[in-house]
């Protein structure tokens, strides 16, 4: 009886055992079909990046027999992007800050040499049929951060006569007098909203090739911003009511208004060119025709730039900017005349290039 008693036990052990195998074996199964189960990511609406850019040049002279200006250069460019796209919609913002100056042992005071805002914002419909047509919404901005001059030579007053009614040379004044003086020569020429251009442009956008895109707008409005009083006769405002009979020897900045409505038509162009992993050129050209006024006369802007990527962190960058307005009055010493003028700049630096970008 006790040997049918232990026959029974161990059948029952052997039985429980087999059991308790097959369970865990289960259990390790699903462990593994879970592990190996594909996890399903969240779609990614949005692509950013953000591009920083810092150069300095300097140039010292010691006993320079041919002569110079010992000069430091400093630099800054941030471009910042962040678009959008969902099935047939996109919205594209692009975000460009420039700055820099300059300074020169002739002239001792900073003077900036570049300085600029410029906000993009594009909003679209994509035809599904269609995938290089697209009906869009452009608005941007453009201005700079703050006052910029044209610095002009200063004389030297007469309180600076020696006993003998000499009068020393500019160089050869305190170091706090040659300031002063530069200082009250320069001539203003610009400023924040001085001026600001902002335009809603409705229109279609064409995609035809890889590196080229185009932006037709028919509807095109404006606003031209002029905020400093002295600077609006330079940038084409009009005249407030009350002066336009006013004798044109009598009228000051304040005659003239600090906002102009423009309508029009717009031809927006880039261009993004990747020639290998270290060289790309980028361009855009802006035109535009305003209804309103000599429709025929068309406002350019045309920048180019071209970065040549030199180590991981050290690029070459030649950037080119030409603008013609025949709103802005410019004086130039050479012909003495104040008239329409092309504009026109250039600047070839070497510097340091951080990217930040999403995956």
């Amino acid at each position: 009886m006790i040997a049918g008693l232990m026959l029974a036990g161990l059948s029952a052990w052997a039985q429980n055992s087999d059991a308790l195998k097959a369970v865990t074996e289960a259990a390790k199964e699903i462990t593994e079909a879970q592990a190996e189960a594909p996890k399903i990511e969240k779609p990614k609406y949005w692509a950013k990046s953000l591009k920083t850019n810092m150069k300095f040049g300097q140039t010292s002279l010691t006993n320079w027999a041919a002569g110079g200006d010992n000069t430091v250069t400093l630099q800054a460019f941030v471009d910042g992007n962040a678009n959008y796209a969902k099935a047939n919609v996109f919205w594209n913002n692009r975000l460009q800050l420039d700055y820099g100056f300059v300074y020169a042992s002739s002239k001792p005071i900073l003077q900036k040499s570049d300085d600029r805002i410029y906000l993009e914002s594009k909003f679209g419909y994509k035809n599904a049929s269609m995938k290089n047509f697209s009906l869009s919404v452009n608005y941007d901005f453009k201005s700079q951060f703050n006052t910029g001059y044209d610095y002009l030579t200063p004389s030297v007053p007469d309180k600076y006569k020696d006993s003998e009614g000499n009068l020393p040379g500019l160089n050869d004044l305190p170091n706090k007098d040659q300031v002063d003086l530069w200082k009250d020569a320069r001539k203003v020429k610009s400023g924040f909203l001085a001026p600001a251009y902002t335009n809603l442009a409705v229109g279609i956008d064409l995609i035809p090739a890889k590196w080229l895109s185009l932006n037709l707008a028919p509807l095109t409005g404006g606003v031209v911003i002029v905020r400093n009083e002295n600077l609006r006769k330079n940038y084409g405002m009009n005249l407030k009511d009350e002066f336009k009979e006013t004798d044109p020897s009598q009228l000051t900045g304040a005659s003239y208004r600090s906002a102009r409505f423009e309508f029009g038509a717009q031809i927006k162009a880039d261009i993004a060119v990747n020639v290998n992993d270290n060289f790309k050129y980028t361009s855009q050209v802006v035109l535009f025709s305003n209804y309103l006024d000599h429709p025929e006369n068309l406002r350019v802007n045309w920048d180019n730039r071209f970065d040549w990527k030199l180590a991981k962190y050290f690029s070459l960058t030649l950037t080119t900017n030409l603008i013609y307005d025949d709103k802005v009055m410019i004086y130039s010493e050479a012909d003495g005349l104040t008239k329409q003028r092309v504009q026109f700049k250039e600047s070839l630096l070497f510097g340091f290039t951080w990217t930040i970008a999403s995956k």
